[in-house]
C-alpha cells in the first residue's frame, strides 16, 4: 500500500518528478493561454472603440458631402441665399467628420497589439523552470 505522506525531493522517483513536471507544465500553459486571451480581449476592445471613431467620422463626412452637393445644386438651380446656408453647414459638417476620422486614425496608429504581459510572464516562467531543472539535476 502506498503512503500518502509527501516525501522529500531527494526521495521521489523519476516517475513522480516527471508526473509533477507534466502537471505543472499543463497548469502553466492553461494560465498563459488565459492571460493571453484576457490581454488580447482588452486590446481588441480599445481597437473597437477607435474603429467606432473611424465609422462615425466617415458617416459625418458623408453627411457633409451630401450637404455640399445640396448647396451646389441649390446654387445652380436658383441663385439665392439658400445655397450659402447649405454651403456653410456642409463645410462645418465635413470639418467635424475630418476631425473624427483623424482622431480615430491617430489612435489606431498608437495602439500596440503585442501581448507584452504574456511575453514577460512566459519569459519569467521559462527562467524559473530552467532554475528548477538545474537545482534538481544538482540534487541528483
Amino acid at each position: 500500500m502506498m503512503n500518502d505522506v509527501p516525501r522529500a525531493p531527494e526521495e521521489r522517483s523519476l516517475g513522480e518528478l516527471l508526473s509533477e513536471l507534466t502537471t505543472e507544465m499543463t497548469t502553466l500553459v492553461r494560465q498563459e493561454a488565459t492571460l493571453a486571451k484576457t490581454e488580447l480581449s482588452q486590446k481588441a476592445a480599445r481597437v473597437g472603440k477607435d474603429v467606432g471613431f473611424l465609422v462615425a467620422g466617415g458617416a459625418v463626412a458623408y453627411a457633409g458631402m451630401l450637404a455640399l452637393m445640396a448647396s451646389i445644386i441649390a446654387m445652380l438651380d436658383h441663385v439665392m441665399p439658400l445655397w450659402a446656408a447649405a454651403l456653410l453647414v456642409g463645410l462645418v459638417v465635413a470639418g467635424a467628420g475630418a476631425f473624427l476620422v483623424q482622431k480615430g486614425l491617430s489612435a489606431l496608429k498608437r495602439e500596440d497589439l503585442t501581448p507584452h504581459a504574456t511575453i514577460e510572464s512566459l519569459s519569467g516562467e521559462r527562467s524559473a523552470a530552467d532554475g528548477r531543472a538545474t537545482n534538481r539535476r544538482a540534487a541528483v
